[in-house]
């Protein structure tokens, strides 16, 4: 296709001569491809390409490269979801001991006596006028409060990213708080806890801007624990990250653990009796549909 833009009947051509079944009505092909998007939906068909030619595997189906795009999106959703309490629960946590423990420094999070210089310097830089006027009870605040250069850390960690949060939990200098924190999610060591909670953040980056997860696999493999068996013993794949959340979420609730490995289950099982998406969820995101995570 190149850089040449192109209309959905030459797009449906395209597939058809490059060997991909149209097992799906014209009109239906063109929604899904005015709907999702040409180039969007070649990700979900790039895992049936047998060449560098772009041409399909023998038989496979315009109706089976749908399928992995709902089972992305609906996997996108779901893991969002949890991601999103271990977010909320672990700023909880860290405003709370922080705070409480520095009850005479309520801005600590600029505080170098409490963290390092670079968190506060990055703090200064986008603690800015816009900042304060894009979210409201920090700009209630200022405006009770003129004096101030900050809102105190229970207000502004709120407004926060997820990863700014824990950049800043990061640099912070007392040792034993930080391993307090990290002990809550069921992790001794501070350097595994930095590794595998970087996973959810990741994790819930990919979901929040629409990346592709049938096929994520982690640059750098996962730390070990014994509280988390990795399937096959990879520490790459999205499985490996599944189960990541998984732990930190049954350090939170174990109600809720139980509702995400039951909705694994039923998502991935939806399709167990579909051989090519089988096949995908098996060997790109690796899940053992024998295990349960």
């Amino acid at each position: 296709m190149g850089n040449i833009a192109t209309d959905t009947a030459t797009q449906i051509a395209l597939l058809q001569e490059r060997g991909m079944t149209l097992d799906l009505p014209e009109a239906k092909i063109t929604e899904h491809l005015l709907d999702i998007g040409y180039y969007r939906l070649g990700f979900y068909w790039y895992p049936f390409q047998k060449n560098s030619d772009h041409e399909f595997v023998e038989g496979t189906k315009f109706s089976d490269v749908i399928k992995l795009y709902y089972l992305d999106t609906d996997l996108r959703i779901l893991l969002i979801k949890y991601t999103n309490r271990i977010e909320i629960n672990f700023r909880t946590k860290v405003i709370y001991y922080v705070s409480n423990y520095y009850k005479e420094s309520p801005t600590w999070f600029a505080d170098p006596a409490i963290v390092n210089k670079e968190v506060i310097d990055f703090v200064d830089r986008n603690y800015n006028q816009q900042f304060i006027k894009n979210n409201k009870p920090i700009k209630e605040h200022h405006l009770n409060h003129i004096n101030d250069k900050y809102a105190p850390a229970w207000k502004t960690l709120e407004f926060l990213t997820f990863g700014i949060v824990f950049n800043i939990y990061r640099n912070i200098r007392n040792q034993e708080l930080k391993e307090q924190i990290a002990n809550e999610f069921g992790v001794v060591s501070l350097d595994k806890f930095y590794n595998l909670f970087k996973v959810i953040i990741d994790i819930r980056n990919s979901c929040a801007h629409g990346d592709v997860l049938y096929d994520y696999r982690r640059p750098r493999g996962m730390a070990v624990i014994p509280s988390i068996p990795f399937n096959n013993r990879d520490r790459s794949s999205l499985d490996s990250c599944i189960r990541v959340i998984s732990y930190f979420l049954g350090n939170i609730s174990k109600n809720r653990q139980l509702d995400l490995k039951n909705s694994i289950k039923q998502l991935f099982g939806d399709y167990a009796d579909n051989p090519a998406l089988q096949s995908i969820i098996s060997e790109k995101i690796n899940y053992n549909y024998e295990d349960n995570i």
